[in-house]
């Protein structure tokens, strides 16, 4: 991976440079990253971007092309320039594990090292975190509304397109099936999917034409797109072209209830009974709640899901927590702005479990030491500057299906609403 460090804002250099000249550079701090609330309406958030944020810390370096460039606009001056050419990060990481359940004043990441060490990161780790986890938020009540019928994501033509990548990992690690995004499956070993779109029918002269080319190359388990038309004709030319066992036909337009009645009726009807639909257009976990009760056999999900259904950031931010005095005793320190004050002093956070096993409330705490229905939230990602945390994705997919399963049912509610768990702080 090429060099990470200019994935950064221009103050985090001058600050350093600052730093360096007072003698304050070296103190030993604490910084966390955190969200003060959670986006507006939403009941809880999911930790995502862990992996990719280690993978950019370990590839954080200043080699000579990134000094010449630093060097060429005088971001910096010599001085800092030369601490630049010899930075490493030796710090220690705490964090939530990919996957797990966020909420208000969740400390997501413990950064522990000096100032010159930690206050570089900022920029880097809120993008991923901020952006990931905003992802994974969306796709994590898709999949709840879809209650076990197949979300495959399909919206790298709607983003950027290194942040489709990142939205297909988000997506699969909350619960989506697969991606459309090939190079999700080349970096991140995600299953693909994905037959045709209304052009490959526009291209043949016809719609039966098409539907032959279709089942000729890509076999009768194919989905054929049934909506270029008439809806009505398309399913029963696919039907009599493919036989009863056809794949599954696609709606893309339309009312999709309606629409995905009356085609299961058609389907019944010509003998496909086992021919699945498969629902597209502008979803998000709203529209995939309202077809609960239509025949409806799993969704496309692309634009809504790849802007955060609404909150395309968690509004995450890293606050020094703690530093180093003048007396060498680490201190808390916080930021005391109305509206954006800070919680100072190095924490520890724990979700507590009631008698049912089920999450009851959100405890933050300065100390390690917890209750015995407290289970731990924050794990070793480094130590010592070396990465200790780093995990395959299928793991903090799993961990999200069960620590999902642990939260009261209120989260099944696509409605805006408060929080499912309190956040105590002891």
């Amino acid at each position: 991976m090429p060099s990470t460090a200019l994935l950064t804002d221009h103050y985090e250099l001058t600050m350093l440079q600052a730093a360096l000249r007072s003698g304050t550079a070296h103190r030993r701090s604490v910084f966390e990253l955190f969200g003060r609330r959670l986006p507006e309406g939403r009941r809880y958030g999911v930790v995502a971007g862990v992996g990719r944020a280690l993978e950019a810390l370990k590839a954080f370096r200043f080699d000579d092309e990134v000094l010449t460039l630093l060097r060429e606009r005088s971001v910096v001056d010599e001085a800092t320039l030369d601490h630049l050419a010899q930075w490493r990060f030796e710090g220690d990481i705490w964090g939530y594990p990919e996957g797990e359940i966020y909420f208000a004043h969740s400390p997501l990441l413990v950064v522990e090292a000096t100032f010159a060490e930690a206050v570089v990161l900022e920029t880097l780790l809120l993008s991923i975190y901020n952006h990931d986890s905003a992802i994974a938020s969306a796709a994590s009540r898709m999949t709840l509304a879809a209650a076990g019928r197949p979300c495959i994501e399909m919206g790298s033509r709607r983003t950027h397109e290194e942040a489709a990548v990142a939205c297909a990992r988000a997506a699969w690690l909350a619960g989506f099936a697969s991606t459309s995004n090939l190079a999700a499956a080349q970096r991140h070993d995600i299953p693909t999917s994905g037959t045709s779109a209304h052009s490959f029918t526009l291209l043949h002269d016809t719609e039966e034409a098409a539907f032959r080319a279709q089942l000729a190359s890509l076999g009768t388990d194919t989905t054929l797109l049934v909506d270029t038309y008439d809806v009505t004709a398309a399913v029963r030319t696919a039907v009599e072209l493919a036989g009863p066992g056809l794949g599954a036909v696609r709606l893309d337009s339309g009312d999709l209830g309606v629409l995905a009645h009356d085609v299961r009726r058609q389907l019944d009807e010509l003998g496909a009974t086992e021919t699945r639909i498969i629902v597209t257009s502008d979803l998000d976990e709203h529209a995939i709640a309202a077809l609960a009760a239509a025949p409806v056999d799993g969704y496309g999900v692309g634009t809504q899901l790849v802007v955060g259904s609404g909150h395309p950031t968690c509004g995450f931010v890293y606050k020094l927590v703690a530093r180093e005095n003048s007396a060498g005793t680490v201190e808390p320190v916080a930021k005391r702005s109305p509206s954006k004050a800070s919680l100072g002093g190095r924490k520890w956070a724990a979700r507590r479990l009631g008698p049912d096993g089920r999450a009851a409330a959100e405890v933050i705490t300065g100390t390690p030491q917890l209750r015995p229905e407290d289970r731990p939230l924050l794990t070793p990602l480094v130590r010592g500057g070396e990465v200790v945390g780093a995990e395959p994705l299928s793991a903090a997919r799993e961990r999200h299906e069960h620590v999902r399963a642990e939260l009261p049912r209120v989260v099944r509610m696509m409605s805006k609403g408060e929080a499912a768990l309190p956040t105590l702080f002891e």
